[in-house]
């Protein structure tokens, strides 16, 4: 980058910072509109060349204010846009890791559990939550330890839109493969989702456990009694993916004595 170009990329950094730090509520929505307008699919190293080598600047701005407002929901939607440029960026491990440095994770974990969140902004959550554990098997670990299995799994039982249902039922098959300390978790936590009281959910984890039995290899003996009784259920859909199921874990080392006695 030339002198003169730098100059006036370095002097619109600094004006976008100054007018984020002295803006209002309003102004800082705009900000962030405008950003994410501009931004989509940009690398690591693009993102660096727009802010003048001073992107994470910008990144602690949102990780702050975000950390302030989360609980009261202001412009909660288009921070989490805005941070999942960072975090979904090619090459741009150093956002991610400055991102989880402040808790970034934790954050977005209690916002999938916020009973005043609207749908949006935790879809929006586990959007980010996806980019975090794509990013490798450190990075599931991190949402694990983190108690990440049974937030996901309980927006997951609770949530209103089948599109965040299918984005938790994501982010749990993410967390099963390629992450042996954690696959037996997130097996329990599909089978503690069974009993639930969504229908949808309930098949959806049936499914997830059909993908998931086989990494675990052996079958737990506490999955016979929950699809069982669902095969009781009024719901057709759900009774398909029941006895799927059944079918599949008499070939994963567990009895058919057992399932027969169930």
């Amino acid at each position: 980058m030339g002198s003169s170009k730098q100059q006036s990329a370095i002097s619109k950094v600094t004006n976008l910072l100054q007018e984020w730090d002295k803006g209002s509520k309003v102004v800082r929505a705009k900000i962030l509109i405008d950003f994410v307008r501009q931004n989509q699919n940009k690398t690591g190293p693009e993102l660096e060349q727009e802010f003048a080598q001073a992107a994470s600047l910008f990144l602690t701005r949102l990780t702050a204010w975000l950390r302030l407002t989360y609980m009261i929901g202001t412009s909660l939607n288009e921070q989490l846009r805005a941070i999942s440029i960072f975090l979904s960026a090619s090459s741009g491990h150093k956002f991610m890791a400055e991102f989880i440095e402040v808790g970034g994770v934790l954050t977005l974990l209690e916002i999938i559990g916020l009973k005043q969140a609207k749908e949006d902004d935790k879809l929006e959550s586990l959007k980010c939550l996806q980019c975090v554990a794509n990013a490798g098997r450190k990075y599931k670990e991190l949402i694990c330890e983190s108690y990440g299995i049974r937030a996901v799994a309980e927006c997951l039982a609770k949530a209103k839109s089948e599109e965040t249902q299918d984005a938790c039922r994501n982010l749990l098959l993410m967390l099963a493969q390629g992450n042996f300390k954690f696959e037996v978790q997130v097996y329990k936590g599909l089978i503690a989702l069974l009993p639930c009281t969504s229908p949808k959910a309930q098949q959806m984890a049936a499914q997830s456990l059909r993908v998931v039995q086989p990494i675990v290899k052996s079958a737990n003996p506490s999955i016979v009694e929950p699809l069982l009784n669902l095969l009781k259920t009024l719901h057709l859909e759900v009774q398909y993916e029941e006895s799927s199921d059944i079918r599949q874990i008499r070939h994963h080392t567990i009895s058919d004595s057992v399932i027969e006695k169930g």
